[in-house]
């Protein structure tokens, strides 16, 4: 089938990969107007439709023939693992053992020097990794009593195994097969089955029988998905041939002068954000299709389709702040990395730490790849995570009312001119510091990628180290002391000091990087600091 894509290739100026890729994500829309209208009354068709279209995908459109018999081998295998194995270590076999598949072929992809143009097995093995792992741990959530399960455990437990084929369909879900997004089995069954849409059934005259609707708006929502999917798209065919984070090594980038190239760096990032955005997009409106990602209706009696979505453009672009940022971007990603790592890592009883916290940023490290581009980046991804704390620590409260205190529910703080002021700051530090941190990620390998933050004369690592020492070296103590002139009169600090404690780690969060100030404050506690202290003092 390559004649029909060879051409189209050379028209746009794209690689053969990946206008297979964006054509089979196209294809998906009108595939998944046939999705929903097969009667849910037959499951098994739904199921082997999905099976169907993915397999023609990755078969004569991909050509992608040993990837295909690798991944139907992980399916399988985790389908029975999970069925015969009943040990409390099932999940963990299943993990180990896709994970380590997954891990060999990123090897294999490192080796073999593949560039992001080429679309192999990796791509697909991702997406297939969380729901395999995820389906293994919901699968044992649905052997343990409801008592220990906490709410996310309670709805995605599978207490009742599905058939081969039922799983085969999940596993092969073609909408979101290729690059996402990822989706847990109860959320698929309900589709399947055409309980999504429960409490939208209308009695018929006798009161006996029910017709469910599909709520309108559904092709609204996913077509306007598909046109910002394409316009993205579009921006990055149109740029992304100069306007790419590995200019930071070019010649000519570095003959300019240094505001110019902080300047240019920052539209280089965009540029390479929208391919990401644009297949998330794609893929999120496809799913939309079939009746995936309904999540009820707005104030004005719209449906809306958010549970399907893998990014939110809008609080990448405009974040105050790096959390903001993490939890807008790659979502089900996160949503895995928290409900499948770090909440079962922890021993029970015991709150989440910072041994969590490290297994977590592990294996996210080891999900994306074996090349030293992404450990650079995450690695300092984790002071910057940790200066951004600090920093909602102790100087968010200045520019906040004084009697305001932070909780569940509590209405948001008033926007004062210093508050904007200092939201704006925090957007425009949040982008700087983004895009210069993702250039290891993006060039992969450590040479080009520390040469490329050389070129910006570490500015990154200077802003953040810079702000780690202000605050460690006794610029924490001036800010609390503030604080305290500030609500002390109001006799608000008690209440104030539990807002901060709250904000700087919140448990029920996986962080995507390793939050070291986790760390700093085990040494604290070991009274390590204390003793550093003294001797300077003692001097």
């Amino acid at each position: 089938m390559d004649a029909l894509f060879v051409p189209l290739a050379a028209a746009v100026g794209a690689s053969l990969d990946q206008v297979k890729l964006i054509s089979c994500l196209l294809v998906s829309y009108p595939l998944g107007s046939v999705f929903i209208r097969l009667p849910v009354s037959r499951p098994n068709l739904r199921h082997a439709f999905n099976v169907a279209v993915t397999s023609m995908y990755l078969l004569p459109i991909l050509n992608m023939g040993t990837a295909y018999f690798q991944l139907l081998a992980d399916i399988l295998l985790t389908y029975y693992v999970a069925a015969y194995v009943k040990s409390s270590k099932m999940p963990w076999i299943v993990f180990g053992i896709i994970m380590s598949h997954l891990t060999l072929n990123h090897v294999i992809r490192a080796l073999l020097g593949h560039s992001y143009e080429t679309y192999e097995i990796t791509g697909p093995q991702m997406v297939l990794t969380m729901k395999l792992t995820t389906f293994a741990w919901n699968v044992y959530d649905g052997r343990r009593p409801t008592e220990e399960l906490d709410k996310w455990q309670t709805e995605k437990r599978v207490a009742e195994y599905p058939s081969l084929l039922a799983f085969l369909g999940f596993a092969f879900y073609f909408p979101g097969f290729l690059v996402g997004p990822s989706l847990e089995y109860a959320d698929y069954d309900t589709l399947v089955h055409g309980t999504l849409f429960k409490k939208l059934e209308k009695k018929d005259s006798t009161g006996r029988g029910s017709h469910k609707l599909i709520p309108k708006g559904r092709k609204r929502v996913a077509y306007r998905r598909m046109i910002l999917g394409l316009a993205l798209l579009g921006t990055y065919v149109t740029f992304g041939g100069s306007a790419h984070l590995g200019v930071t090594v070019q010649d000519w980038y570095v003959k300019k002068g240094f505001l110019y190239r902080i300047v240019y760096l920052q539209f280089c990032g965009f540029i390479e954000r929208t391919k990401y955005y644009a297949i998330w997009t794609l893929t999120e409106g496809a799913s939309i299709l079939t009746g995936l990602g309904f999540t009820g209706f707005n104030s004005n009696g719209k449906s809306t389709w958010k549970g399907a979505a893998n990014v939110d453009m809008m609080n990448i672009e405009l974040a105050p702040n790096f959390k903001i940022l993490l939890d807008s971007w790659n979502i089900k990603t996160n949503v895995w990395l928290r409900e499948c790592i770090y909440k079962r890592v922890t021993p029970k009883g015991k709150k989440p730490g910072f041994r969590s916290s490290m297994l977590t940023f592990a294996t996210s490290a080891i999900w994306h790849g074996v090349q030293g581009g992404y450990y650079l980046t995450f690695a300092f991804g984790g002071f910057i995570q940790t200066a951004q704390r600090l920093c909602r620590r102790h100087i968010r409260p200045l520019v906040l009312p004084a009697t305001y205190v932070a909780a569940r529910g509590a209405p948001p703080p008033p926007q004062t001119t210093i508050k904007r002021t200092y939201d704006i700051v925090g957007t425009l530090v949040t982008i700087l510091i983004l895009n210069y941190a993702v250039i290891p990620f993006m060039l992969l390998d450590v040479r080009p990628s520390l040469t490329g933050w050389a070129n910006l004369k570490w500015y990154g690592h200077l802003a953040i180290g810079g702000v780690l020492v202000i605050f460690y070296t006794g610029g924490a103590g001036v800010l609390r002391s503030l604080q305290a002139k500030r609500v002390g009169k109001a006799g608000m600090w008690a209440a104030k000091e539990k807002e901060d404690s709250g904000n700087v780690s919140d448990a029920s969060q996986a962080p995507v990087l390793p939050p070291l100030d986790d760390a700093a404050k085990g040494l604290e506690a070991s009274g390590f600091v204390k003793r550093v202290n003294d001797s300077k003092h003692s001097s």
